[in-house]
């Protein structure tokens, strides 16, 4: 694959075609530079001293890890100085983050988890990087809350990194999705992932089955009927899964097919669900419907929720497309 399309050389090529302008170039080629330091930060860990706690808790009172706060503070200074957004907004900062005074304003609003399932982080287990594009308002210096509060379907373009065994970007930008892989002898990401599609059909899936005394009826039945196996009535046998790192579940099901499940429960029901609406479900939920699949709540689909405040928590059932029409339908069900 030595000489497979450079990220570079595929976004000039958008541009040329006109699906895209040149901020959201410089602002895509910002993130993956971003994703670049983040990927060297993860690959040393403890020799430079950066695995473990740092005794902090983020807005949502999760315990940060002391790369959750790294790569958030390289991933913000980078986006800040590119020039082509207006407002940021990350999971590990309690308020949209104005930019500096002087600074160059474009057109583009973007949302991060700059460390997605950092948890594992200790354990040597996959984590990644999770972003969403929007457009910003005109004529605006500093974006408000408010202006961050646009449905998933209003995304530009969303995408994820995973730090796992090769560093891989995976991209859409609402015409189907690719995914790229970093050449670490160059330092350029290749695109080694083209047209990745979730097959309709599966036969495994992912959940946390110690939660299994807190969902809901339709999300209960659905893996009752996958553990009986060929002596229930889907007459096929399921594998589980579960990393705890939504991008690794995420990448496995863009490869190979599945369904991730985080299904509202009554632990987190008051809460309205574990995760973050406009860092983790909407920008995965656009990677999973450009690539054939399906994204919900459980009843309704994500990606049409009308955001009601920056670190809104939702339940997310996502990933082959006929296996999660059937967890829809055992909702409507009721």
């Amino acid at each position: 694959m030595s000489d497979a399309k450079r990220l570079s050389q595929y976004l000039a090529e958008h541009q040329r075609q006109g699906r895209v302008d040149a901020d959201f170039v410089g602002l895509i080629s910002d993130v993956a530079a971003g994703c670049k330091l983040i990927a060297d930060q993860v690959g040393r860990g403890n020799l430079i001293g950066l695995l473990g706690s740092a005794e902090t808790e983020n807005v949502q009172g999760e315990t940060q890890k002391k790369l959750d706060i790294i790569s958030n503070d390289e991933f913000t200074d980078i986006l800040t100085e590119g020039g082509h957004v207006a407002g940021l907004a990350s999971e590990e900062m309690d308020e949209v983050y104005d930019l500096p005074a002087g600074k160059h304003r474009g057109p583009y609003l973007c949302t991060y988890d700059p460390l997605d399932g950092s948890s594992n982080i200790d354990v040597n287990v996959t984590v990644g990087t999770i972003f969403s594009v929007l457009k910003a308002p005109t004529g605006k210096e500093n974006p408000t809350e408010e202006d961050f509060m646009q449905p998933g379907t209003e995304q530009v373009a969303a995408g994820y990194v995973t730090y796992g065994p090769s560093t891989i970007l995976v991209l859409t930008i609402g015409d189907g999705v690719d995914g790229f892989t970093l050449d670490r002898s160059v330092g350029e990401f290749k695109l080694t992932h083209p047209n990745m599609t979730i097959p309709e059909d599966t036969a495994e899936f992912a959940i946390n089955m110690s939660n299994m005394r807190f969902w809901d009826a339709p999300v209960k039945r659905y893996v009752d009927e996958c553990l009986a196996g060929t002596e229930g009535e889907r007459d096929k046998d399921f594998n589980m899964r579960w990393v705890a790192s939504m991008v690794a579940e995420v990448h496995r099901i863009l490869v190979r097919g599945g369904v991730f499940m985080y299904p509202i429960d009554s632990k987190h029901r008051e809460r309205g669900g574990k995760l973050r609406l406009m860092y983790e479900a909407n920008p995965m939920s656009m990677i999973v419907e450009q690539a054939g699949g399906l994204s919900i709540t459980g009843p309704d689909r994500i990606m049409t929720i009308e955001p009601e405040k920056l670190h809104q928590r939702v339940p997310v059932i996502l990933g082959s497309k006929n296996e999660v029409q059937r967890i829809w339908d055992y909702h409507k069900e009721g």
